[in-house]
């Protein structure tokens, strides 16, 4: 049973604890409505409670039709359930981004906003083994490094969780069938437009047809793998962090140039990653070519010179440091 699937993967990664309080991203589909159904099951037995976040992103006219549904599903158990409806499409104009990031981006704030109001402290997501397939091939495509490569991440942050992550497509839609669930289908997943849609649709299946018809697990097995070698990886730079940092504060991270430079270049590149991404949150929008670049800076060690790889993001070399610093 697929109910016990999910519970011994949650048991083997230590997901869900006793007296956790965890919001449910649910769009309506036969993935997130699986993984509430399961976890409104499981919820008694391991004593958890759980609230739903739903976002109506307003570009199908059906998507009120999703709302509903799920609504529907949580007054029946007496769930909490909390809407939002956003213009996505609008959103990514305003932002000059694409509409997949945009509408990613809303949904995770708010769950974050929910998890706050409702004093949760965990977020259940329902990505798949197809997801993680999807993601991974993704990465390829664009190019990606050894964290690329491992997919997406069971657990992250002791926060969100994704119990699903080892299950098919195929089981979960035999799981809907058996609990008569009859989830609502974004038809959108089936047109062509986005890069995931076209992985999802077109490149998986003539992969399963022409090379490999278990790809899918493949992939997921590969991903595991690499996840443990990535881990190790990043515990050496953690280590190998605090051995250089000088200063640490909200404004700037000082290293050690010296230090610095004796590291492997494969360490250097994780380090300098590592420091973007505690400084400022996030390490997007620094490419391979920036991190050469900065580690080209280091190595000629001349006082005074700096790089800004992008408008908010600044390196300098000074006195035999590494500053790296808002760029203001």
């Amino acid at each position: 049973m697929l109910e016990n699937k999910v519970l011994e993967t949650i048991k083997e990664y230590n997901l869900i604890q006793k007296g956790d309080n965890i919001v449910i991203g649910v769009s309506g589909g036969p993935d997130s409505i699986t993984l509430l159904d399961i976890l409104r099951k499981l919820s008694n037995e391991m004593e958890f409670k759980i609230v739903v976040a739903h976002i109506n992103h307003m570009i199908r006219e059906e998507a009120i039709d999703d709302e509903k549904y799920v609504e529907e599903y949580c007054k029946k158990y007496s769930i909490p359930f909390y809407a939002l409806r956003k213009d996505v499409e609008e959103i990514a104009k305003q932002q000059k981004i694409g509409t997949e990031e945009a509408g990613r981006k809303l949904r995770y704030d708010f769950f974050e906003e929910i998890l706050q109001k409702t004093k949760s402290n965990k977020i259940a997501t329902a990505h798949t083994a197809n997801d993680n397939a999807e993601t991974i091939l993704m990465n390829i495509i664009r190019g990606t490094s050894l964290g690329g490569l491992k997919g997406i991440e069971i657990q992250r942050n002791n926060k969100y969780i994704r119990p699903l992550i080892k299950q098919t497509r195929e089981e979960i839609e035999e799981y809907c069938k058996e609990n008569n669930l009859e989830p609502r289908i974004d038809k959108t997943n089936k047109e062509n437009i986005y890069t995931r849609n076209k992985i999802r649709n077109l490149l998986i299946p003539y992969i399963q047809k022409e090379y490999n018809p278990n790809i899918i697990e493949t992939l997921n097995r590969m991903s595991e793998i690499i996840k443990k070698d990535n881990d190790y990886l990043e515990n050496v730079v953690k280590n190998e962090y605090e051995n250089l940092v000088l200063e640490e504060t909200k404004e700037q991270i000082v290293l050690d140039l010296k230090k610095f430079n004796n590291q492997e270049e494969v360490i250097k590149s994780r380090i300098l990653l590592y420091t973007i991404n505690k400084l400022f949150g996030t390490s997007s929008g620094i490419e391979k070519k920036h991190i050469e670049d900065i580690i080209k800076l280091c190595k000629n060690n001349i006082g005074n010179k700096y790089l800004v790889p992008n408008k908010n993001k600044k390196i300098l070399v000074k006195n035999k440091k590494i500053y790296i610093t808002f760029n203001k």
